[in-house]
């Protein structure tokens, strides 16, 4: 199993993690409509079994609902996965989502966190927004904090971009960045995983197949048939124009995989992004052990330059709608 050094954190990880975003549940404003819990036991047992060595999750998923369903599906698993989770998203009573970054309130995320896991120590916490921006350097100095005092072992960012982790970088390293980052949305190859690269930041993108959009087993029937509370059914991505172009893309990905003996078209855009060379590691959701044991392969496929330029024509003849 291929494992790839996490930035300068002196973790190893494999080069796919599991993302527990979808597990949350629905009955929240990022939700994907209903999901059975045993089913996402399953799937993070599944993975474990398939060697992957990592679990992302967030307070947000599910506000709370994620990090309590990891916590039952490690419990007895040797080696236990490491756990990466996030802070400044709360919620209200109703379940809307707020933005904090106040002192306080990191570190009342953090010891919730803790409680909801089950461990004394999280392996990595990340910013999971910088809003409101004026406050990431008060929340980024309380998680060097929390480092420091041993509560977390590495702190990270997620959604930043070049000027804000120079920002908090003048306070404490910055050692992982948690950006978007697949064939629908490759706006941080430009300048944010550059600049990653270069300063040794560990880089462990979301989204490979796009919300699922690049999985290969999305249709358009499949959209139109989304839960109301499926936060997907608002995106731009899943709606015209925009959605023809993404299904003829997986069609791409798909035809690349049958070269590969067989290959999903999941798997290879996982590939796709795993090839950036300032990629660490891929996060990939799952709903169920089916689900991981249909996108596992991608740590394993290796793309021939030949398919990286057939992408890249497509890319370059069917750019976004406007």
């Amino acid at each position: 199993m291929e494992e790839r050094e996490l930035g300068r954190t002196g973790f190893t990880i494999t080069s796919v993690g599991l993302g527990t975003w979808a597990i949350g549940g629905g009955g929240w404003e990022f939700g994907w409509g209903p999901q059975d819990d045993e089913r996402s036991v399953q799937a993070i047992r599944r993975a474990h079994e398939k060697g992957i060595t990592w679990i992302d999750t967030a307070p947000a998923y599910g506000t709370g609902h994620a990090e309590e369903v990891v916590r039952t599906a490690i419990s007895g698993l040797d080696p236990r996965p490491r756990i990466f989770t996030k802070v400044s998203l709360r919620w209200t009573p109703d379940r809307t989502i707020t933005h904090s970054l106040k002192a306080g309130s990191i570190r009342e995320e953090v010891e919730a966190s803790r409680r909801r896991l089950g461990v004394d120590t999280i392996d990595l916490v990340q910013v999971h927004w910088p809003d409101p921006e004026d406050d990431i350097e008060e929340g980024w100095r309380t998680l060097a904090d929390l480092k420091d005092r041993g509560v977390v072992r590495h702190i990270g960012v997620s959604n930043f971009d070049v000027a804000q982790m120079e920002r908090v970088g003048r306070i404490a390293p910055v050692e992982t960045l948690q950006p978007p980052y697949s064939l629908v949305h490759p706006e941080v190859e430009e300048e944010i995983l550059p600049y990653a690269r270069t300063h040794g930041i560990g880089v462990i993108a979301y989204s490979p197949m796009a919300c699922g959009l690049l999985s290969g087993t999305m249709t358009a029937e499949r959209v139109a048939r989304f839960a109301p509370d499926d936060w997907r059914r608002r995106s731009s991505d899943f709606r015209e124009p925009h959605l023809s172009r993404n299904l003829a893309l997986a069609r791409l990905l798909a035809e690349i995989g049958r070269r590969h003996r067989g290959r999903s078209a999941g798997e290879v855009a996982i590939a796709w992004t795993l090839a950036n060379p300032a990629v660490t590691g891929a996060i990939v959701g799952a709903r169920s052990a089916e689900q991981v044991d249909g996108f596992v392969g991608a740590m394993s496929l290796r793309l021939t330059p030949e398919d990286l330029e057939e992408i890249r024509a497509f890319r370059a003849e069917n750019p976004p709608p406007a």
